[in-house]
């Protein structure tokens, strides 16, 4: 059935604030050139200077005089006008008296008229009204762009009703635990009263916990599509403003809104924005953050037993939380959503192939084993990736090379053909050879993809090794096998040029951070079982604060010498197995230097060429 789509009507193009200011001082101009226009003196009348206007007053020629200001305006009795213009600090009085003048020798009378000029009116008007009319429309442009002025302590929550929520659970592959309890959710929305009868109390908050792109935000969504109910939903980040006490009111007025509207939920999404430990502010605990996350904490203890209101909050830092945020009776429950596994990224393809064309050959199995680690929105930005590279060359449907090459250039970069010399390449070429040699003779790792000389995002070159399977736990040989993969291409520069280059900057960096963590996270070194300064300490804190580490300068000599230990005997048996495999890594790099790139089965065809090892 065709849905019909109503023809949205343009919305009207509002002028500017320059534009609205641009207007009104011409108007304004406009004004004052009329007004000055008919404030003129008529042009048929003599300007004279006020010496004249003397001697015709003692030659008794003048009728009347009239004194406006500082205008003497003179009728002679002969009919005819005279205008003079006198010192602003002197009265009229007191030029006849210093002329010795008598007044009486003016034959009709003399008049002094106080009167109200354009210039008297316009210049007030110019002096305050134009500043307030120029904050008016600041005003006005303000609530045009975030809402009026004085609606600073009025919420940002978008609300979805239920016509809005169109997500349910069938639009959310994998996290099949995690729909598990939130379907418990949703009843407790759609049928509180039998929880009520046993005296149930609904859970007043839930935690979401995971990494970036997994799908928090579209499960708490999904969860309001099938309650129904209305979905308020808010970033962390929105409670924050300059002035003080706005986070506090919002936060007040999210709840009001909630409870008139319940059943109902509430999802702050990255609460970790406003729900970091108290405490921990540079002003002494009373910022602007610290009194927004008081204010959650009261809204939710002051929820009633029988509110029908639900908070969701979504975090990937649930260690930088309040201990009184997480503590039961607020976020009731923490419900963690992982990476997808295998059978979840193949439902994650299955739903982002939706609208695409794909090739009958494409393997989804495949896709999801070369896809591991990739979170839902890595997926769905690869698969629209692969359509962009398919649309580029002409093609009508997406085929399993434009996913490989998408998937590359999501997880390494875009290729580019960095014109590089002979030299270059020949080093770039035995250095990625020396990854993929040292890789395939180590217990542990998994089978070379992929070897490069092809330069992409920040490296000329890469060997790529994506694990066969899910894992969720390594041993301390995977980890040492792990370092001296990366330290293989060092090794090939070290055996074959007897020089180092700068290629292997990022592969140190790396190597030195998980050695590191070898030794101060996960206790793999002879200091034992010990946490430094791994993710349960104070490491976040003292980053944050400058302060430096919690142990002993004669401990930090340790850890650095046992760093120093692991890298080294990685080091040592990398260069062993160069020295060993010489002919190969030879024949390696000659064949990348023709073909540029090796996959995996041409790699493991040299390999097994040369079996002897020489």
């Amino acid at each position: 059935m065709a849905v019909r789509k109503r023809k949205r009507t343009p919305a009207k193009k509002q002028p500017s604030l320059f534009g609205n200011i641009f207007f009104y001082v011409l108007l304004f101009f406009a004004i004052y050139l009329i007004g000055t226009a008919f404030t003129q003196i008529d042009p048929l009348v003599k300007k004279v200077p006020i010496s004249q206007v003397i001697d015709d007053i003692k030659a008794e020629r003048v009728q009347d005089v009239v004194v406006a200001g500082d205008t003497i305006e003179v009728l002679l009795k002969d009919g005819s006008s005279l205008v003079a213009e006198k010192e602003t600090n002197i009265s009229f009085d007191e030029i006849l008296d210093n002329n010795e003048v008598d007044t009486t020798k003016i034959a009709g009378e003399l008049k002094i008229e106080h009167r109200v000029g354009f210039e008297d009116i316009i210049t007030p008007l110019l002096m305050f009204g134009f500043p307030l009319l120029i904050l008016f429309f600041i005003f006005k442009q303000m609530k045009g762009a975030s809402g009026d002025i004085m609606s600073f302590g009025k919420t940002r929550a978008k609300l979805f009703n239920k016509k809005q929520s169109k997500i349910t659970f069938k639009d959310v592959a994998g996290n099949e635990e995690a729909k598990t309890e939130m379907i418990e959710i949703v009843d407790f929305l759609k049928n509180p009263k039998k929880y009520h009868e046993l005296g149930a109390r609904l859970p007043k908050g839930v935690l979401l916990v995971g990494p970036s792109g997994v799908g928090k935000t579209l499960l708490a969504r999904a969860i309001a599509g099938e309650a129904g109910v209305p979905f308020f939903s808010v970033a962390g980040s929105e409670f924050m403003e300059m002035l003080v006490g706005v986070g506090s009111s919002r936060v007040r007025d999210l709840f009001k809104m909630a409870r008139t509207t319940q059943p109902s939920l509430i999802f702050i999404d990255e609460i970790d924005a406003i729900g970091r430990q108290r405490g921990m502010g540079i002003g002494g605990g009373h910022d602007e953050r610290e009194q927004t996350l008081n204010q959650i904490l009261t809204e939710m203890d002051g929820f009633d037993i029988r509110t029908n209101v639900i908070v969701l909050a979504a975090t990937n830092r649930p260690d930088m939380l309040d201990p009184a945020l997480i503590r039961p009776g607020r976020f009731d429950r923490r419900i963690v959503i992982p990476l997808p596994d295998l059978k979840d990224r193949e439902e994650i393809i299955k739903i982002h192939m939706r609208g695409k064309p794909f090739a009958k050959d494409f393997d989804i199995v495949k896709t999801a084993k070369k896809t591991v680690g990739f979170s839902g929105a890595d997926i769905e930005n690869m698969l629209n990736e692969s359509a962009i590279l398919a649309a580029r060359v002409g093609r009508k449907e997406i085929k399993m090379e434009d996913t490989e090459e998408a998937s590359l250039k999501v997880t390494v970069g875009s290729e580019r053909r960095t014109m590089m010399s002979d030299e270059e390449r020949e080093i770039t070429a035995y250095h990625e050879g020396g990854h993929a040699l040292v890789a395939s003779q180590l217990k542990g790792m998994d089978p070379v993809a992929r070897v490069t000389i092809v330069a992409r995002g920040g490296s000329l070159g890469h060997t790529l090794f994506p694990p066969e399977k899910d894992r969720y736990n390594e041993r301390k040989s995977r980890l040492v096998a792990l370092i001296t993969t990366m330290l293989g291409g060092r090794a090939a520069e070290d055996v074959v040029f007897n020089e180092f280059t700068v290629g292997a900057a990022d592969d140190i960096d790396k190597v030195t951070k998980l050695s590191r963590r070898m030794v101060t996270e996960f206790g793999m070194s002879s200091l034992g079982p010990i946490s430094f300064d791994g993710k349960n300490g104070n490491l976040w804190i003292a980053r944050e604060f400058g302060q430096g580490p919690k142990y002993s300068e004669t401990v930090a000599t340790k850890i650095d010498e046992e760093i120093k230990s692991i890298v080294d005997s990685a080091y040592s048996n990398a260069k062993k197995i160069i020295k060993s495999k010489r002919k190969v890594l030879s024949k390696v790099a000659k064949a990348l230097l023709e073909k540029e790139t090796l996959d995996g089965d041409e790699f493991l065809k040299i390999l097994n060429e040369n079996t002897s090892g020489n």
